[in-house]
């Protein structure tokens, strides 16, 4: 009771701090950097390294409420149809731009409902891709899957062009809590989607469940976690809910009453947690799980693991190519991100120029910040010596930060010579210590609440 109390006094409940999955983060964008530094920085990669690649389809059959990702709702594939090809068009844009040579080592599909792709589509916009950034040898093909959306017929289109890991979102199985967020999908039609995509060879499996949803309680998810260990997922992504109803307008289909409370709600993240661990999966940062031959589990391991737009990673590309609308470019020399509106996305393709409409130009102290974030979002500890190897004196600069962080949290945190460690206990405030790195953090951005 003492130790939430002090969790509880430290923000816990309170905070709101940003995810991390870049520094500095979206809100920090400007319309000062778009197409032509996105192009300046495209020309310059070196072709020498391997690039990833992330391409958005923003389209969904039925818009689930919770969600709060840029995605539109759609009956007929006629939308679909312009929208891949304004895709291929900006493809186009790229193969004159692009170095010659460039390879793709990751290329990752997400949405939206990247399945609402029929398999003659699947197999064009993947060919279009692979002509313009021809794949790695052991390349990594990953697609978000919403099982209620998708059939054998796909699934295979998808493992012809490479697909070799599939994101299953789930979110919850209890029937309850499914009806107050939009988004009905059976136990069984979940199991019969992994077996098809087993059955067509696919290695890895990833599930994303969500808790802090209205009705949701200890004995739901319970059942809802047992029901994902039986379908033996490789790594589990357990997220939790960001009501932002001011800026997801569907979210005002949510009963705020039916919502779990702040308590409860950490409670439900605890149970989960357990019982992922005591099945065997290693604990990867502050919400993946991965067993210990999951290539996730190996690069936390390693001191590999990496955070970008999708979450944990062991993904080395050090160039992340975003394509379609409000894609993201993580580039050599910052950030650039395609125009959101899908209409605005396709009138700058039908133009001939690139997308970017806001971004930011990474300074030194940005780059700096950026990895001892990166540090505490993925090992729960700033390396000093590798940060002052990385960065030479100007990693001195965060010395006042730390010893700060070291006073403020006290007992959750030991700092030395060598690290600033986050206990076990101190997990739950990882977001929170890693915003005192963040000289961004008083712009007046409203973000997800820590806990």
């Amino acid at each position: 009771m003492k130790q939430m109390q002090r969790l509880e006094s430290l923000g816990l409940f309170d905070a709101r701090v940003p995810r991390y999955t870049s520094y500095p983060t979206a809100p920090v964008f400007t319309t000062q950097t778009g197409s032509p530094f996105q192009q300046e920085q495209l020309s310059g990669l070196n072709p020498a390294q391997p690039v990833s690649v992330y391409i958005h389809i923003p389209f969904c059959e039925r818009l689930c409420w919770f969600c709060a990702c840029r995605t539109q709702g759609t009956k007929t594939l006629g939308p679909v149809e312009s929208y891949l090809e304004t895709l291929e068009s900006e493809l186009a844009l790229m193969r004159n731009i692009l170095p010659q040579g460039v390879r793709m080592g990751r290329l990752h599909w997400g949405g939206g409902t990247p399945t609402i792709l029929p398999p003659d589509m699947i197999h064009r916009l993947a060919g279009a891709v692979k002509a313009v950034i021809p794949p790695t040898d052991d390349w990594e093909f990953s697609v978000e899957i919403d099982p209620t959306m998708v059939d054998r017929a796909r699934i295979a289109a998808l493992a012809d062009e490479g697909m070799n890991r599939a994101s299953i979102g789930i979110q919850d199985f209890d029937p309850l809590v499914q009806a107050s967020i939009g988004r009905i999908q059976p136990f069984d039609v979940t199991r019969t989607c992994v077996n098809d995509l087993r059955d067509a060879g696919i290695r890895s499996l990833n599930a994303d469940l969500v808790y802090g949803l209205p009705h949701q309680t200890e004995a739901r998810l319970v059942d809802t976690v047992h029901k994902v260990l039986d379908l033996a997922p490789d790594r589990i992504a357990l997220f939790g809910y960001a009501h932002v109803p001011w800026m997801s307008k569907r979210q005002k289909l949510i009963d705020e009453l039916a919502l779990p409370g702040e308590r409860a709600r950490y409670g439900l993240a605890e149970t989960a947690a357990e019982l992922f661990t005591d099945a065997g999966f290693a604990a990867i940062g502050i919400d993946h799980f991965a067993r210990s031959d999951d290539e996730l589990c190996r690069a936390a391991r390693s001191g590999r693991l990496r955070r970008n737009f999708q979450g944990y990673t062991a993904d080395d590309c050090p160039v992340l190519i975003g394509l379609g609308a409000s894609s993201i470019s993580r580039l050599p020399g910052g950030y650039v991100q395609n125009a959101p509106a899908t209409a605005a996305y396709a009138q700058r393709i039908a133009a001939g120029e690139l997308a970017g409409s806001r971004g930011h130009v990474l300074s030194e102290d940005d780059r700096l910040r950026a990895r001892a974030i990166e540090m505490l979002m993925c090992d729960l500890t700033l390396n000093i010596p590798a940060l002052s190897s990385e960065f030479g004196p100007d990693a001195d600069r965060l010395q006042p930060i730390h010893r700060q962080v070291a006073a403020r949290f006290d007992e959750f945190v030991s700092l030395d010579d060598d690290a600033l460690s986050i206990r076990q206990e101190g997990k739950p405030l990882t977001r929170i210590i890693a915003s005192a790195y963040d000289a961004y953090s008083d712009i007046g951005a409203v973000y997800s609440q820590a806990s």
